[in-house]
């Protein structure tokens, strides 16, 4: 009796890919440009509204892409994670250990870029959306920016370590399927045909990115109207 051959299978769709490698890069140049400060704080505030856009985006996606891009294919449990633990855990996505990591980045980014757009630095960067609160209330939101990122540099650092053990102990590349899309499993693990995505889910997505965005910019904020001028009284030359 011979082995079944391995498998090929369509794991991660164009769009999640495209959202994965642009997160990262957008992520790496947010901080660098965080923690240079001065003029590239401007690129700062622009890179959090090109996260905050991908964001919603992957919200979106999270329901209405593709199967194994949705959340409900990957959510962790405790019984999917005490299966995983125990060696019986037979997914092909995210496993619940890199599930709860993923959910976990996703909240923190969330919370940074939400900060963000209320923060200032008191020198010269305001966040679009801080006219919406009082002074007290912006500084400290912008306390909890600056702290946050400390929490999710090492949850990014806890991912990148987790990619790396499965690429050096478990002998499995967590990266190229997130390239190519492609992934090599055993026929007994293959998935169900993938339902779901389309260019309507991706349509929607996309909108809904752009809304976003919109409102994170604060353009349709209405500025404040100057104070009426008051008029300077004339002072009479005395008739001598």
């Amino acid at each position: 009796m011979t082995d079944t051959p391995p498998v090929r299978i369509k794991l991660w769709d164009l769009p999640t890919r495209l959202f994965h490698w642009l997160l990262a890069g957008l992520v790496v140049a947010a901080v660098i440009t965080g923690k240079i400060g001065g003029n590239a704080i401007v690129w700062h505030g622009r890179i959090g509204l090109a996260i905050l856009a991908l964001l919603a985006f992957r919200l979106v996606w999270g329901f209405v892409g593709p199967t194994p891009s949705r959340f409900g294919s990957f959510f962790p449990t405790p019984a999917t994670i005490t299966a995983y633990l125990r060696g019986h855990w037979r997914g092909i996505g995210h496993n619940p250990l890199g599930a709860l990591s993923v959910f976990a980045l996703l909240a923190f980014l969330c919370i940074q870029v939400g900060t963000g757009l209320f923060a200032n630095d008191d020198i010269a960067f305001r966040g679009p959306l801080h006219e919406l609160l009082s002074k007290e209330s912006s500084d400290t939101l912008t306390g909890y920016h600056r702290l946050a990122i400390n929490v999710l540099i090492a949850l990014i650092a806890l991912h990148v370590g987790a990619i790396a053990f499965y690429a050096h102990v478990k002998k499995e590349n967590l990266v190229k399927p997130m390239i190519d899309g492609w992934k090599t499993v055993e026929p007994k693990n293959a998935p169900a045909p993938i339902r779901g995505g389309g260019s309507i889910a991706l349509i929607v997505a996309l909108s809904v990115a752009g809304a976003a965005v919109y409102a994170g910019s604060g353009l349709w904020i209405q500025p404040a109207e100057p104070p009426p001028a008051t008029e300077t009284p004339q002072t009479q030359t005395p008739s001598w």
